[in-house]
């Protein structure tokens, strides 16, 4: 079996580029049957609301709505609570199935024995 994998991804449309190639390796990585979790902070942070991923645009890339659903469908998708709070975001505004937590969570992810893990 393969190494779970733990994405965080900073960027937003601020960095289209960055953003979109961390979505797509977690999406390729879910697809490939690899336990992944994506952690949106900073500008990605804007994501786990709905319509956010469908308005994104990139050339030549998957459209990022797609890329989350995958993610979501095999994955576990976080939302910083800091990155949440700054933005006004609560657990009632986020796409279902989206969680919202720190710090502590995510190190304890990333510590896990044989994890994966990747800042985009």
């Amino acid at each position: 079996m393969a190494r779970p994998l733990v994405i965080k991804v900073t960027a937003g449309v601020d960095a289209p580029e960055r953003c979109n190639q961390a979505f797509t390796v977690a999406a390729a990585a879910a697809a490939s049957g690899v336990p992944i979790s994506l952690w949106l902070t900073g500008e990605s942070a804007w994501f786990a609301l709905p319509g956010r991923a469908a308005g994104f645009e990139l050339e030549h890339a998957t459209p990022l709505e797609d890329l989350l659903a995958v993610v979501m469908a095999a994955g576990q998708v976080t939302l910083c609570t800091q990155c949440a709070a700054r933005r006004g975001i609560g657990p009632d505004d986020v796409l279902p199935g989206i969680r919202i937590a720190g710090a502590p969570t995510f190190v304890e992810e990333i510590t896990a024995p044989d994890v994966q893990a990747l800042v985009y």
